[in-house]
């Protein structure tokens, strides 16, 4: 079982930036791509970003290639999304997910453990 909480959620003017922490705890996620999602009011949940186990191999919506990095620090447990450059279309609770495998996916349905979400809104 593994427990994640996200962290670094807020308010944030169009243009400006936030960085976002997801920290595991229950079992180590070094062995697994970790992955973020967002859901906006009114629509499904989608892919932001994710990361390879070893931090190796990275995979971005086209949304938001160029303004958001995703990383991870295995010694800590934890992994990040900075972004920069926020829009108002930004605006979602974010959430991080570990995958079933090492390899970065963008389907929701390969990932089995999920935070609670942080929420994010950028006003324009």
């Amino acid at each position: 079982q593994v427990q994640l909480v996200e962290s670094g959620g807020g308010l944030v003017q169009a243009g400006g930036s936030l960085r976002l922490s997801c920290a595991a705890s229950g079992r180590t996620i070094s062995t697994y791509a970790m992955g973020w999602f967002r859901q906006a009011p009114g629509k499904e949940r989608e892919f932001v970003a994710a990361i390879s186990w070893n931090g190796g191999s990275t995979v971005y919506a086209d949304s938001v290639k160029g303004r958001f990095t995703i990383s991870r620090d295995n010694a800590k447990n934890t992994v990040y999304l900075q972004m920069n450059g926020l829009k108002p279309e930004d605006t979602a609770v974010y959430y991080c997910a570990t995958d079933r495998t090492p390899r970065p996916r963008t389907n929701p349905a390969a990932y089995d453990y999920w935070g609670q979400g942080t929420q994010v809104t950028v006003s324009s």
